[in-house]
Protein backbone atom coordinates (compact mmCIF):
# COMPACT_ATOMS: atom_id res chain seq x y z
CA UNK A 1 0.00 0.00 0.00
CA UNK A 2 3.09 2.40 1.41
CA UNK A 3 4.64 1.37 -2.36
CA UNK A 4 1.25 2.15 -4.43
CA UNK A 5 0.96 5.36 -2.80
CA UNK A 6 4.78 6.04 -3.08
CA UNK A 7 4.30 5.49 -7.00
CA UNK A 8 1.13 6.80 -7.30
CA UNK A 9 3.14 10.60 -6.06
CA UNK A 10 5.80 9.67 -8.36
CA UNK A 11 3.99 9.23 -11.38
CA UNK A 12 1.88 12.42 -10.73
CA UNK A 13 5.28 14.13 -10.17
CA UNK A 14 6.08 12.98 -13.34
CA UNK A 15 3.43 14.00 -14.83
CA UNK A 16 3.18 17.74 -13.81
CA UNK A 17 6.75 18.40 -14.99
CA UNK A 18 5.87 17.30 -17.87
CA UNK A 19 3.17 19.42 -18.16
CA UNK A 20 4.97 22.91 -16.87
CA UNK A 21 7.52 22.01 -19.54
CA UNK A 22 5.21 21.97 -22.32
CA UNK A 23 3.39 25.20 -20.98
CA UNK A 24 6.84 26.82 -20.91
CA UNK A 25 7.56 25.58 -24.56
CA UNK A 26 4.08 26.53 -25.53
CA UNK A 27 5.26 30.66 -23.79
CA UNK A 28 8.31 30.97 -25.59
CA UNK A 29 6.93 29.39 -29.03
CA UNK A 30 4.26 32.41 -28.76
CA UNK A 31 6.67 34.87 -27.35
CA UNK A 32 8.80 34.54 -30.28
CA UNK A 33 5.96 34.59 -32.51
CA UNK A 34 4.76 37.87 -31.22
CA UNK A 35 8.16 39.52 -31.15
CA UNK A 36 9.39 38.80 -34.38
CA UNK A 37 5.81 38.75 -36.45
CA UNK A 38 4.86 42.18 -34.81
CA UNK A 39 8.51 43.76 -35.69
CA UNK A 40 7.86 41.71 -39.68
CA UNK A 41 11.27 40.33 -39.38
CA UNK A 42 13.79 37.89 -38.17
CA UNK A 43 16.94 40.09 -37.81
CA UNK A 44 16.01 41.42 -34.71
CA UNK A 45 18.59 41.51 -32.91
CA UNK A 46 17.69 42.76 -29.42
CA UNK A 47 14.89 40.64 -29.72
CA UNK A 48 16.24 37.53 -30.40
CA UNK A 49 18.57 38.88 -27.23
CA UNK A 50 15.66 38.92 -24.97
CA UNK A 51 14.57 35.30 -26.18
CA UNK A 52 17.85 33.67 -25.45
CA UNK A 53 18.18 35.34 -22.01
CA UNK A 54 14.70 34.70 -21.03
CA UNK A 55 15.42 30.71 -22.78
CA UNK A 56 18.96 30.66 -20.76
CA UNK A 57 17.68 31.73 -17.21
CA UNK A 58 14.45 29.34 -17.33
CA UNK A 59 17.11 26.45 -18.59
CA UNK A 60 19.44 27.08 -15.51
CA UNK A 61 16.01 27.46 -13.03
CA UNK A 62 14.46 24.26 -14.32
CA UNK A 63 17.77 22.21 -14.22
CA UNK A 64 18.29 23.76 -10.33
CA UNK A 65 14.83 22.62 -9.38
CA UNK A 66 15.12 19.47 -11.36
CA UNK A 67 18.06 18.93 -8.47
CA UNK A 68 16.78 20.26 -6.23
CA UNK A 69 12.50 20.32 -5.53
CA UNK A 70 11.45 18.88 -8.59
CA UNK A 71 7.91 19.01 -6.89
CA UNK A 72 8.02 22.77 -7.49
CA UNK A 73 7.87 22.37 -11.12
CA UNK A 74 4.78 20.10 -10.82
CA UNK A 75 2.86 22.33 -8.46
CA UNK A 76 3.78 25.64 -11.06
CA UNK A 77 2.04 23.52 -13.74
CA UNK A 78 -1.46 24.01 -12.11
CA UNK A 79 -3.54 26.51 -13.23
CA UNK A 80 -6.75 26.37 -10.92
CA UNK A 81 -6.89 30.20 -9.21
CA UNK A 82 -8.63 30.22 -5.76
CA UNK A 83 -8.76 33.44 -5.44
CA UNK A 84 -11.26 36.16 -7.06
CA UNK A 85 -8.63 39.18 -6.89
CA UNK A 86 -6.24 36.97 -9.03
CA UNK A 87 -8.33 36.62 -12.04
CA UNK A 88 -8.12 39.99 -12.45
CA UNK A 89 -4.61 41.06 -11.40
CA UNK A 90 -3.16 37.53 -12.71
CA UNK A 91 -5.46 37.88 -15.77
CA UNK A 92 -3.90 41.92 -16.47
CA UNK A 93 -0.66 41.19 -15.64
CA UNK A 94 -0.31 38.21 -17.68
CA UNK A 95 -1.58 40.47 -20.92
CA UNK A 96 0.82 43.31 -19.61
CA UNK A 97 3.38 41.09 -19.92
CA UNK A 98 3.63 38.30 -22.13
CA UNK A 99 1.50 39.91 -24.65
CA UNK A 100 1.28 43.95 -24.87
CA UNK A 101 5.65 44.41 -24.34
CA UNK A 102 6.41 41.78 -26.79
CA UNK A 103 3.40 43.21 -29.07
CA UNK A 104 4.05 47.28 -28.72
CA UNK A 105 7.83 46.89 -29.19
CA UNK A 106 7.89 44.61 -31.97
CA UNK A 107 5.80 47.04 -33.42
CA UNK A 108 7.84 49.52 -32.51
CA UNK A 109 10.89 48.39 -33.97
CA UNK A 110 8.99 47.76 -37.20
CA UNK A 111 7.65 51.42 -37.65
CA UNK A 112 10.17 53.15 -35.69
CA UNK A 113 8.27 54.89 -33.13
CA UNK A 114 10.90 55.53 -30.58
CA UNK A 115 14.33 57.14 -30.55
CA UNK A 116 17.02 54.77 -31.50
CA UNK A 117 18.55 53.85 -27.36
CA UNK A 118 22.26 53.69 -26.84
CA UNK A 119 23.41 50.16 -27.18
CA UNK A 120 24.67 50.62 -23.34
CA UNK A 121 20.80 50.86 -22.58
CA UNK A 122 20.01 47.65 -24.43
CA UNK A 123 22.55 45.75 -22.86
CA UNK A 124 22.41 47.17 -18.86
CA UNK A 125 18.18 46.47 -19.88
CA UNK A 126 19.36 42.67 -20.52
CA UNK A 127 21.40 42.11 -17.32
CA UNK A 128 18.56 43.54 -15.01
CA UNK A 129 16.33 41.15 -17.00
CA UNK A 130 19.08 38.77 -16.43
CA UNK A 131 19.13 39.55 -12.92
CA UNK A 132 15.49 39.50 -12.00
CA UNK A 133 14.85 35.95 -13.38
CA UNK A 134 17.77 35.13 -11.47
CA UNK A 135 16.01 36.49 -8.45
CA UNK A 136 12.85 34.66 -9.68
CA UNK A 137 15.05 31.24 -9.79
CA UNK A 138 16.96 31.86 -6.42
CA UNK A 139 12.90 32.22 -4.63
CA UNK A 140 12.26 28.77 -6.34
CA UNK A 141 15.02 27.30 -5.40
CA UNK A 142 14.65 28.25 -1.40
CA UNK A 143 10.59 28.04 -1.28
CA UNK A 144 9.29 24.71 -2.19
CA UNK A 145 5.77 26.08 -2.08
CA UNK A 146 6.63 29.05 -4.66
CA UNK A 147 4.35 28.21 -7.43
CA UNK A 148 1.92 30.02 -10.06
CA UNK A 149 -1.07 30.71 -8.32
CA UNK A 150 -1.70 32.34 -4.81
CA UNK A 151 -3.35 29.75 -2.40
CA UNK A 152 -2.34 27.96 0.96
CA UNK A 153 -1.12 24.49 0.17
CA UNK A 154 -2.61 22.93 3.00
CA UNK A 155 -2.75 19.37 0.77
CA UNK A 156 1.48 19.93 1.16
CA UNK A 157 1.10 21.08 5.09
CA UNK A 158 2.70 24.75 3.45
CA UNK A 159 5.32 26.41 6.22
CA UNK A 160 6.81 30.08 6.24
CA UNK A 161 10.14 29.68 4.24
CA UNK A 162 12.64 31.89 5.63
CA UNK A 163 15.74 31.46 4.10
CA UNK A 164 18.27 32.61 0.84
CA UNK A 165 16.36 35.73 -0.31
CA UNK A 166 13.51 35.47 2.31
CA UNK A 167 16.26 36.99 4.66
CA UNK A 168 15.45 40.16 3.12
CA UNK A 169 12.22 40.43 1.59
CA UNK A 170 8.81 38.94 1.85
CA UNK A 171 8.82 38.18 -1.56
CA UNK A 172 11.89 38.00 -3.56
CA UNK A 173 10.09 36.29 -6.64
CA UNK A 174 7.66 39.07 -7.56
CA UNK A 175 10.46 41.79 -6.94
CA UNK A 176 12.22 39.73 -9.73
CA UNK A 177 8.92 40.16 -11.79
CA UNK A 178 8.74 43.62 -11.34
CA UNK A 179 12.71 43.82 -12.40
CA UNK A 180 11.67 42.22 -15.53
CA UNK A 181 8.39 43.89 -16.61
CA UNK A 182 10.69 47.37 -16.25
CA UNK A 183 13.54 46.20 -17.92
CA UNK A 184 12.08 44.31 -20.96
CA UNK A 185 10.99 46.92 -23.12
CA UNK A 186 14.36 48.98 -23.27
CA UNK A 187 16.43 45.63 -23.73
CA UNK A 188 13.88 45.55 -26.39
CA UNK A 189 14.67 48.89 -27.44
CA UNK A 190 11.07 50.00 -26.83
CA UNK A 191 10.55 53.38 -24.75
CA UNK A 192 6.73 53.02 -25.90
CA UNK A 193 6.93 49.63 -24.31
CA UNK A 194 7.68 51.20 -21.38
CA UNK A 195 4.26 51.76 -20.71
CA UNK A 196 2.70 47.84 -20.45
CA UNK A 197 5.96 47.05 -18.79
CA UNK A 198 5.45 49.81 -16.01
CA UNK A 199 1.81 48.43 -15.90
CA UNK A 200 3.06 44.86 -15.61
CA UNK A 201 5.55 46.11 -12.82
CA UNK A 202 2.55 47.75 -10.68
CA UNK A 203 0.29 45.12 -11.02
CA UNK A 204 2.91 42.71 -9.72
CA UNK A 205 3.17 45.26 -6.80
CA UNK A 206 -0.78 45.30 -6.54
CA UNK A 207 -0.19 40.97 -6.48
CA UNK A 208 2.18 41.42 -3.56
CA UNK A 209 0.08 43.19 -1.51
CA UNK A 210 -2.93 41.00 -1.59
CA UNK A 211 -1.37 38.37 -1.77
CA UNK A 212 0.67 39.11 1.11
CA UNK A 213 -2.91 39.90 3.04
CA UNK A 214 -4.17 36.52 2.19
CA UNK A 215 -1.01 34.62 4.06
CA UNK A 216 -1.14 36.48 7.03
CA UNK A 217 -5.01 35.79 6.91
CA UNK A 218 -4.26 31.79 6.11
CA UNK A 219 -0.93 30.64 6.78
CA UNK A 220 0.31 29.59 10.35
CA UNK A 221 3.72 31.23 11.52
CA UNK A 222 3.59 33.89 8.56
CA UNK A 223 2.84 36.82 10.73
CA UNK A 224 5.44 36.22 13.17
CA UNK A 225 7.33 36.01 10.09
CA UNK A 226 6.61 39.49 9.01
CA UNK A 227 7.21 41.13 12.04
CA UNK A 228 10.58 39.76 11.73
CA UNK A 229 10.88 40.59 7.67
CA UNK A 230 9.35 43.78 7.84
CA UNK A 231 9.60 44.51 3.81
CA UNK A 232 7.39 42.55 0.94
CA UNK A 233 9.87 43.34 -2.06
CA UNK A 234 12.20 46.40 -1.32
CA UNK A 235 13.95 46.51 1.78
CA UNK A 236 13.23 50.26 3.22
CA UNK A 237 10.85 51.03 1.39
CA UNK A 238 7.55 48.80 0.95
Amino acid sequence: MVDGVVDTHTSDMKTGITRRLIQIVVLFTVLAAILFLSSGQFRWLWGWVYIAVYIAGTVVNTVLLLRTNPEVIAERGKTEIEQNWEKIVGGLWALAYFLAIPLLAGLDERYGWSPALPVTANLVSALLFAAGLALVGWALVENAYFVTVARVQTERNQTVCTTGPYRFVRHPGYLGAVVQGAAAPLLLGSTWALIPGLVSSGLMILRTALEDRMLHRELAGYAVYARQVRYRILPGVW
